[in-house]
């Protein structure tokens, strides 16, 4: 199911321009609506001091389509998780990352996921709908106000798979890029695979870093983990990334979350490299954040250097990418699911 309604979060500067002339205002309205919205974060149509006060009484009412902020946990590493109260009552997360030098927005694409990868907190729980181009913005508008700062990376990393919902993350990247004014290199998609999606995804074109989701080196131990992948095949999903690389020119990032004696062993990394062998790409190993419904552990320090260190002695470039906010429900739909509970 997809949220319909007329809102003027997600417009472009030319529609909210058509928007403004069609009740009578003069067209340089449009500009200062988008400004106003994109750039100063309004709720309402009656913050917009520079528009006539009794015009702004007539919209007072038309909906900007602004969420509120239902719970707000900060960890000691000053990352913020927020729980966000949709229109119809839903509710989503999305994260504020900040360091020295940036503020990351992790945004969902989904209310819950259908994908029910086995060791995800928001795979166990219900899947309600996509989230419109809107919904995606306000997540990176209202970090943006809490921080009182300027978001500079954005990452689709949160609850949902980003391929099942293409067209709204197309126009939201579309405006995260032109209106808000976010590069598209400093946007990173990531997605456990949704067969002829990869595809479709690569004839955009964009500049953004592309991120798939594999934590396993073989078949079996994919549909174990990720059970929708009996539907796309290890080989398929891989041939696909290649295209991407083809098509794009742009190298591709393969995301391997690590579990302690399933998927963390030197005979799967071997494995894994040759898997991975002869186009670009790069390793993202990733240390587990438990949960409470599934018994998985986070791998040792030993063995994720160790296994580290064996993708890199076949030539594949890798990384260790440590999770900001372990105190606070840090795995991706922990801190929904125990509001819901």
């Amino acid at each position: 199911m997809q949220l319909k309604q007329d809102i003027l979060l997600g417009k472009s500067i030319e529609e909210l321009t058509n928007w403004v002339e069609e009740r009578g205002q003069p067209n340089y309205r449009g500009k200062q609506l988008h400004q106003w919205l994109y750039h100063k974060g309004i709720k309402s149509l009656e913050e917009v001091s520079v528009f006539p006060k009794n015009w702004r009484k007539e919209i007072a009412d038309y909906p900007v389509g602004r969420s509120s902020i239902n719970q707000l946990i900060v960890a000691p590493d000053k990352t913020r998780k927020y729980l966000l109260n949709l229109q119809d009552g839903l509710i989503i997360e999305t994260v504020g990352i900040p360091t020295s030098k940036r503020l990351t927005v992790c945004v969902s694409s989904q209310v819950g996921c259908p994908m029910k990868c086995d060791f995800c907190a928001t795979g166990k729980g219900d899947f309600k709908r996509n989230l419109t181009c809107a919904e995606i913005i306000d997540q990176i508008l209202t970090v943006q106000e809490d921080f009182q700062q300027r978001v500079s990376h954005v990452v689709f990393m949160g609850m949902g798979e980003p391929l099942l919902n293409i067209k709204e993350i197309i126009k939201a990247i579309k405006i995260i890029n032109q209106d808000i004014g976010i590069g598209q290199r400093s946007l990173t998609i990531s997605t456990v695979g949704i067969p002829e999606k990869i595809i479709e995804f690569a004839n955009h074109k964009l500049q953004i870093t592309f991120a798939v989701s594999l934590h396993a080196s073989n078949q079996i131990l994919r549909e174990k983990l990720i059970p929708t992948s009996k539907f796309y095949t290890l080989s398929s999903l891989i041939n696909d990334c290649k295209k991407y690389v083809e098509i794009t020119k742009r190298r591709l990032t393969f995301e391997y979350i690590l579990l302690e004696e399933v998927n963390d062993s030197l005979e799967q990394a071997v494995e894994l490299a040759k898997l991975l062998k002869g186009f670009q790409n790069h390793v993202n190993l990733i240390p587990y954040n438990p949960i409470e419904e599934v018994k998985y552990k986070r791998s040792s320090p030993q063995r994720i250097k160790a296994f580290c260190y064996q993708l890199e002695k076949y030539g594949i470039t890798t990384s260790i990418r440590y999770s900001r906010g372990l105190e606070t429900h840090a795995a991706c739909g922990q801190l929904r699911a125990s509001y819901h509970k």
